[in-house]
């Protein structure tokens, strides 16, 4: 995906190997997949470990699900297979994928092969070293590739039964609130005052479908060497068929998070001006007119449902790391800490409206 000279230590690939006989069931069952010389995981990301795997051929990469006990519809590297492989009939970047296997493997839980894509991963999303000119290049490089994820139709791409239909904002608000109560090692008072607002302000179904990501952000994206356009966007673990106001809202609610100290960085306290990033308005009205529709009345829900939402996912880190099944358990911890922050965040923002 990007070589190691690109990203900071905590994301460069380690030495935990594979179990020995993965090699020759790979070399076995993925077309042009050549001899297996090696495989080490990537130390960054806490849902589905990632491998980097070298072949004779090239670089591969292997994406599984974790080990142990999953809460239901988590972790499903098959859909993220399923999307990947039908929206690489577009023009949409995505890596290629090349072989899902459902769990009879050396492994003994599912994962999918795909390619290696070439590029830069930007990890800190003031982008430190880069001009203005560039800032504001990549940015409207992201605005433009969300957009036009939302302008595909799910339908055309054989995609139409990806996500139930109707209601979406309704169904991810509960599920979220569910994931959260089902992972949580104890009570967060604070963040549990959001729920019965969240609750009485769901926006009514407007009828809008479209493919979304579920974790649009930066760090996820894979920039062409030395351009400022997208060549692939990775995780589709939480992608579905649902509001793409969803989408927008994530990402900007994540970007509202400080520079510093966290899982991810955001812009929080950065004079986004100065550098060339446009504000959250601007952001959001490039994104509004590249699809032609207005404004969003009720964004004040969606980045509080978004902040509620980021919130749970950590819990659930939490709760694998407690549990002992965290792909990276020292960095689960340093994960956990960012939930208050969260916590503060969302309840800010209800103060605002």
């Amino acid at each position: 995906m990007t070589s190691p000279s690109e990203v900071p230590d905590a994301a460069v690939a380690v030495e935990v190997e594979l179990p020995d006989a993965i090699g020759p069931w790979l070399e076995a069952r993925v077309p042009g997949f050549g001899d297996y010389i090696g495989s080490r995981k990537f130390a960054d990301g806490q849902s589905n470990p990632t491998y980097l795997v070298s072949t004779s051929r090239g670089d591969r990469v292997l994406r599984a699900q974790p080990p142990g006990t999953l809460l239901p519809s988590a972790h499903r590297v098959d859909r993220e297979f399923r999307v990947m492989r039908m929206l690489a009939t577009t023009e949409f970047p995505v890596p290629g994928v090349l072989y899902l296997s459902e769990g009879d493997n050396p492994l003994g839980r599912m994962f999918f092969i795909m390619e290696r894509v070439d590029g830069r991963i930007f990890w800190d999303p003031a982008l430190p070293g880069l001009t203005p000119e560039a800032r504001a290049a990549i940015y409207r490089s992201m605005n433009r590739t969300l957009a036009d994820l939302h302008a595909i139709d799910p339908d055309a791409v054989g995609l139409g039964d990806f996500g139930r239909p109707g209601n979406f904002m309704e169904r991810q608000t509960r599920r979220w609130i569910h994931q959260y109560q089902a992972s949580r090692i104890d009570p967060n008072p604070r963040l549990e005052s959001v729920i019965p607002w969240l609750l009485a302000n769901i926006p009514a179904d407007d009828g809008r479908v479209a493919i979304v990501h579920g974790d649009y952000r930066i760090d996820n994206l894979i920039f062409e060497p030395g351009r400022c356009e997208i060549a692939a966007v990775l995780d589709w673990e939480l992608s579905t068929l649902g509001h793409p106001l969803a989408d927008l809202a994530s990402q900007c609610v994540q970007l509202r998070l400080p520079n510093r100290g966290l899982f991810m960085r955001g812009l929080g306290g950065v004079n986004r001006g100065a550098l060339g990033i446009p504000d959250e308005d601007a952001y959001v009205a490039g994104y509004c007119r590249r699809l032609k529709i207005d404004k969003p009345g009720n964004w004040g829900f969606h980045t509080t449902f978004s902040l509620f939402r980021l919130a749970a996912i950590l819990t659930g880190v939490r709760r694998r790391a407690h549990d002992g099944n965290a792909s990276n358990p020292d960095k689960a911890i340093e994960l956990a800490r960012a939930i208050p922050v969260l916590t503060e965040l969302a309840l800010a923002n209800l103060d605002s409206l």
